[in-house]
């Protein structure tokens, strides 16, 4: 009773705090209020989320050895797994794997509300798997918590779905901002990768959130950049025609790279056993790491590594150490990396583990940079590409043919490194990385799922709004139905207390069968001598198509263009449930596009 008591007193307190903000401040001043609020708090959850990290695996690997095989690598990521199973299955209750794509999905399908659990279970998730080694990157799952945030926080406060979205797209950008101290690639990652309009209303929330975000990480981790660079070799202009292959040769590696996560993840997805996933997945990733251990967690030590130029320490802890001055050997073994990294990650997620994909595709694209100018250093003796430089330029390069979002990846890769002397390489090779990408496959790897089931919301306003629209939401019921054994003479008596011109044909449980026009019985509705021998079956039709309730609105569309329709009949497995109309989505188009387009 008093705990009743307690949440109606804290109940009612907060509905007066939420009326007096309605009546003192202004819908714009509050939202500019709550995306600070937004990015102040993401920018903690992404320093909780490093420290996390850091903190279990340090603790599990610092006794490891540099020049021996660490056994440990096998044992690690598959004990990580089993916790991470459990947390989720006994505590969550949900699946939270592909965080960015599951804040794509609210966005365009629910209204941008996420449940509370979100704000923290990536957060624990995702520690535990890269910790204890999975080999994925901590990024999707600090958008996924951040996102979450942001929802929960308008939630509170009673926001439009318009500002609700908004607020999503700030906490995803303060966490980006806050885990890599990179403010602007925060805000273009929700323009890009979430497509949130950037309008007067939208610039300067995104700014804010992305900018108190990354405050934090500086005023608790110091005014570094994420990746130390220092440019001691210059970028030559004749290195330009190296730069336009390393774009293409970066493109062609986020396509092997895409394509291998969908095989990946299309194999787990049939295998009903979660045992068997976590035994599967567990082999595959232990079995690389160990092999491989630079694949171990999120790969930022080798990244660094070869950003200083010592490259020689990428075999250190491998069966490879005692070889590590032979040329072909390292460029062998980098290229090795490259090509398992996907399949690693793959197993990481598929098995159960929680994690992103930026890491990734940052480590490869870091691989692929210096296997690229040290290959061809090796060949053309004397080619003077530079090790450092190409490896910061295949970060980007990989970056933004992975995610098909160029700005953010050249504006990430120079924000973490402090490159931006490197600006027009970096320009040159992300923006061929995804013209190469883009030949291939049309969406990134966070939409291509959403893509293929219509539920992608785009900066193209006509297509954003046909996802934002639902059939079940302008379905009409109103429409009196026949039975195919009814009489004309019943027919009529329907039609006269009917105000509609168009009756669904329904048999005994409830299926379908067709409809009938009043145009098409005009000409026999006033025969009485018909009345009785006449029944529905002999003058309804067929419907010139279904329309199924959870068919996408676009192939709504396009199937009244098809059939010249006004009116087609909405289904459930067969059975009949209304109709929807073009006049009704047409007013309905009208009304969602003039509440999103409202600044």
């Amino acid at each position: 009773m008093a705990y009743q008591e307690r949440h109606n007193w804290w109940s009612d307190g907060w509905i007066n705090v939420v009326a007096w903000r309605e009546r003192h401040i202004g819908e714009r001043t509050f939202v500019v209020l709550l995306s600070l609020l937004v990015g102040i708090i993401c920018g903690f959850a992404a320093q909780l989320l490093k420290y996390l990290i850091h903190t279990i695996a340090h603790a599990l690997t610092a006794h490891f050895s540099a020049t021996t095989v660490n056994w440990l690598n096998l044992v690690y990521p598959v004990v990580g797994i089993f916790i991470v199973t459990l947390f989720l299955k006994y505590i969550v209750k949900e699946n939270i794997s592909h965080g960015v794509t599951k804040v794509l999905y609210a966005i365009s399908r629910r209204k941008s509300r996420l449940k509370k659990k979100n704000m923290y279970a990536s957060l624990v998730a995702s520690s535990i798997t890269i910790g204890f080694g999975g080999s994925v990157g901590a990024e999707g799952p600090i958008v996924f918590t951040g996102a979450a945030i942001g929802s929960n926080i308008g939630k509170a406060f009673r926001m439009s779905p318009r500002i609700l979205m908004l607020l999503v797209g700030c906490g995803a950008a303060a966490g980006i901002a806050g885990i890599f101290r990179a403010p602007i690639a925060g805000m273009l990652f929700t323009l890009e990768v979430l497509m949130i309009d950037l309008t007067g209303a939208t610039v300067m929330p995104l700014l804010i959130s992305s900018i108190s975000g990354a405050t934090v990480a500086y005023v608790l981790e110091g005014y570094n950049a994420e990746f130390f660079f220092s440019q001691s070799e210059p970028f030559l202009i004749r290195n330009i025609p190296y730069t336009l292959l390393l774009g293409i040769f970066c493109g062609l590696i986020s396509l092997y790279f895409t394509k291998v996560m969908f095989m990946m993840e299309t194999m787990f997805k049939k295998l009903n056993n979660q045992a068997l996933r976590i035994c599967i997945g567990g082999v595959i990733m232990a079995g690389l790491i160990f092999i491989i251990p630079p694949l171990y967690g999120e790969g930022y030590e080798a990244i660094n590594q070869l950003l200083e130029g010592d490259y020689s320490k990428i075999v250190e802890g491998t069966f490879f150490y005692f070889d590590r001055e032979h040329v072909w050997l390292i460029a062998g073994f980098i290229g090795a990396i490259i090509l398992t990294k996907a399949f690693a990650t793959s197993a990481t997620n598929g098995a159960g583990g929680v994690g992103g994909t930026f890491a990734p595709s940052l480590f490869v694209g870091a691989m692929c940079g210096f296997l690229f100018a040290f290959v061809f250093n090796i060949i053309f003796d004397g080619a003077g590409i530079s090790n450092k430089n190409f490896t910061l330029l295949g970060m980007a390069g990989v970056m933004s043919g992975v995610m098909h979002a160029p700005l953010m990846a050249i504006f990430l890769t120079a924000e973490m490194t402090g490159g931006y002397d490197l600006f027009l390489p970096l320009l040159i090779v992300s923006t061929l990385s995804y013209m190469t990408i883009k030949m291939f496959l049309p969406y990134s790897i966070y939409t291509m799922r959403l893509a293929k089931e219509g539920d992608l919301l785009t900066h193209e306003k006509d297509k954003a709004v046909l996802t934002i629209l639902k059939v079940e939401n302008v379905i009409e019921k109103d429409f009196k139905s026949v039975h195919p054994d009814m009489t004309l003479k019943q027919v009529v008596d329907i039609i006269a207390k009917s105000n509609r011109n168009l009756f669904p044909v329904i048999d005994d449980e409830g299926m379908l069968m067709g409809v009938v026009l009043l145009d098409d019985i005009r000409n026999i509705m006033f025969r009485t001598d018909l009345y009785k021998k006449m029944t529905v079956s002999r003058f309804m039709s067929s419907a010139p198509a279904r329309i199924e309730i959870d068919m996408p609105m676009d192939e709504v569309m396009r199937t009244f263009d098809k059939t010249h329709a006004w009116n087609l009949p909405v289904v459930h497995n067969g059975k009949y449930v209304g109709f929807v109309s073009k006049s009704k989505i047409f007013n309905s188009y009208r009304r969602v596009l003039k509440h999103y387009s409202d600044e």
